[in-house]
């Protein structure tokens, strides 16, 4: 046991975060994101019994964003013609002015490009998140 991380982070979280460089990127993906497809060429984390919110939260403690692009933080933008509601969005915000004082440092991705960026990410962690576009990828910053 270590003191002050997050109990949520397993053994393999914690030594693919460190192993994380600057502007690696890190998906936090919802139950419905095809995680292992995707992630081929990735490291996939399962964390199936958590949701997306939880598990940025412990995340964030320890994972600086990146403060040399303007938007280290980006969502699944919702297909045109899909009638959904994405309140998870703003507690995402919140999270993140919460844990780490940002604010406005989210962008959106088209659908196909998120998925084409999210093939390039260092680690997919694979939740069991039911909300729907609830996918969210962030860009790692210099520890300081």
């Amino acid at each position: 046991m270590l003191l002050n991380i997050p109990k949520i982070l397993s053994p393999e979280l914690l030594k693919v975060l460190c192993e994380m460089g600057h502007s690696d990127r890190l998906v936090i993906a919802d139950g419905n994101f095809p995680a292992e497809s995707i992630g081929k060429n990735a490291k996939v984390i399962r964390m199936d019994g958590h949701g997306a919110c939880e598990v940025l939260e412990a995340v964030l403690k320890l994972f600086p964003l990146d403060t040399y692009v303007e938007k280290p933080v980006s969502l699944m933008q919702v297909t045109p013609g899909d009638n959904v509601e994405t309140p998870i969005w703003g507690e995402y915000e919140r999270i993140i002015k919460e844990q780490q004082g940002k604010v406005d440092v989210i962008g959106e991705i088209e659908r196909f490009a998120f998925y084409e960026e999210a093939k390039k990410a260092y680690a997919i962690i694979a939740t069991g998140e039911g909300a729907l576009y609830a996918n969210i990828m962030l860009q790692k910053g210099v520890v300081v």
